[in-house]
């Protein structure tokens, strides 16, 4: 309960004091903040016209006194017709009550300079006298409450009006102004004023609900929009995925064991551009951590051993499995020479942590030797052991594969996707040509699941061709569909198909990028190299 004067207990004093005038009550002695002190009280009090004393006890009553006349310290009773006791509350209830004089008004109030408000002659409420200290969260008043004749208390008594005690949060003592005629039109001018404010503030408030509700509803319909939207979009491609076309999107196919051989012999047989004294090319394999990179090598090898190879540490997880740099080389067969050109694996990337730009040039330079721990808390410089300071033709990469995850292609991260730009950047200052492995096509396209010689009769793969295509910023014939080996137990003709050709057109690229530095020998040598007759 608060203890001060709320306006309906103001508006109800000012109705005893006077009905036909309006009060003002302004605040001269709080027991709280000026202490409970005799002399402190007349020191804030005296001399200062009609006052009321009001008392908060703690069983929520609500209680006092009130004079017209002066406070004073003579030590003397004091004339007052005017004065008169009253109660407000009790126990937290309104219980509006006024005790008037009842036979004697010079006994109304006793002013002396020990005692704090005192009323009536006997007395009929005596505060408190001297000095008293907080007990707790109250003041243990050491005045009394007694009956008297000077007040006419109407049957009440101490225990009704003020339970009994003196225990009080808080004494307050207000002086009290009657308002002139200009002031209480002022007032009522205020009041009006301030009741249309109230108005406004919770017509405003009510709006302000009322537009909140509608805000909450729009964008409870945006977000049921939005979802239906991808519900919609989802509900296409998985439409499109099981489409099949008329037709396939690139020329057809001998899926058969034949074609399937011509690809092997034509890997085996493959040899770098004559005339740049490269014995193996080197193929740099670059993707998102579980895009498949060390998975594709296993394929490849897995093709050329005979049964499925797990060389590479593969896998999905948080971070890259990859830790080191290798350049792994595929034979052909089992314990048969190695073929003439190297796939090299390295971390993935990731948005929070990947190789540098720097160790990214000194890998498309040939400076880092296989085998190399990437360290990220030690960056690869010159000083590192084994660090390839004169790179050869033949230590540097060819060209680039980046490997990208079909089925999460709309959902890359917006970090791996500048990273790969600028990686790109890089390469293409280097004239080193890239093409993109697009694995994990069956998990946009189920009839693939079953038959990968379905992939170039699929709707989705081709939508998923062009996207990638036009992400990287690179022709649809150099995004190259890919199955790799996952959770096959025995070779697949089919997937061996896709993988070869896909191998034989990277292996094509690079012999364009050494087409190119043979230009730049021959320029430099001033003497053309004899290139023999197409394997």
């Amino acid at each position: 309960m608060a203890t001060t004067l709320t306006q309906t207990h103001k508006d109800q004093l000012s109705n005893w004091i006077n009905p036909s005038k309006k009060h003002t009550f302004n605040l001269l002695y709080k027991i709280s903040r000026d202490g409970c002190n005799a002399p402190t009280f007349h020191s804030y009090c005296d001399n200062k016209g009609p006052t009321v004393t009001v008392l908060y006890n703690t069983n929520n009553s609500v209680y006092g006194g009130y004079t017209s006349v002066n406070w004073n310290s003579y030590g003397d009773y004091i004339t007052d017709a005017q004065a008169f006791l009253f109660k407000l509350d009790y126990n937290g209830t309104t219980q509006p009550m006024k005790f008037p004089i009842h036979t004697d008004d010079t006994y109304a109030i006793y002013g002396h300079a020990s005692y704090g408000p005192t009323f009536g002659g006997g007395h009929a409420l005596h505060c408190f006298n001297g000095t008293v200290s907080k007990a707790g969260y109250y003041f243990p008043l050491n005045g009394y409450y007694g009956s008297g004749n000077t007040y006419d208390m109407q049957g009440q008594s101490n225990n009704t009006v003020m339970n009994g005690h003196l225990n009080v949060k808080e004494l307050e003592v207000y002086s009290v102004q009657e308002l002139t005629r200009e002031e209480e039109e002022l007032l009522e001018k205020t009041k009006e004023a301030n009741q249309l404010l109230e108005k406004t503030r919770t017509e405003l408030q009510k709006e302000e609900a009322l537009l909140e509700k509608q805000k909450k509803a729009n964008e409870l319909l945006l977000k049921t929009m939005e979802e239906l939207r991808k519900e919609e979009t989802l509900l296409q491609s998985q439409k499109k995925a099981n489409e099949s076309l008329s037709k396939p999107w690139i020329c057809n196919i001998d899926w058969n064991s034949t074609f399937e051989e011509e690809l092997k012999d034509k890997v085996v047989s493959y040899k770098p551009l004559t005339g740049t004294d490269i014995k193996q090319a080197r193929i740099l394999l670059v993707g998102q951590v579980g895009a498949g990179k060390s998975s594709f090598f296993n394929t490849i090898n897995s093709i050329f051993r005979g049964h499925l190879s797990i060389q590479a540490n593969a896998g999905s997880a948080e971070h890259s499995l990859t830790t080191s740099y290798r350049m792994y080389q595929v034979r052909a067969g089992y314990a048969g020479k190695p073929l003439n050109f190297r796939l090299c694996d390295t971390r993935g990337i990731e948005e929070d942590q990947s190789l540098d730009d720097q160790e990214f040039n000194y890998l498309l330079d040939g400076h880092v030797p296989d085998k190399y721990k990437f360290n990220p808390a030690l960056p690869l410089s010159p000083d590192a052991i084994g660090f390839i300071k004169n790179p050869t033709l033949s230590d540097k990469i060819h060209c680039v594969a980046f490997i990208l995850d079909a089925s999460s292609v709309d959902v890359l991260p917006q970090k791996v996707m500048e990273r790969f730009k600028s990686l790109q950047t890089r390469m293409n200052q280097r004239g080193i040509p890239q093409a993109v492995l697009l694995t994990n096509i069956d998990k946009i396209c189920e009839e693939i699941s079953d038959d990968v010689s379905k992939v170039f009769f699929s709707g989705a793969v081709k939508e998923c061709v062009e996207k990638v295509a036009m992400m990287m910023g690179l022709p649809q014939s150099q995004v190259l569909p890919v199955k790799n080996y996952h959770r096959e137990v025995e070779l697949d003709q089919n997937i061996n198909i896709l993988s070869l050709m896909s191998l034989k057109r990277i292996l094509n690229f690079v012999d364009d990028f050494l087409y190119n530095k043979l230009d730049e020998i021959e320029a430099e040598n001033g003497a053309q190299v004899r290139i023999p007759e197409s394997k």
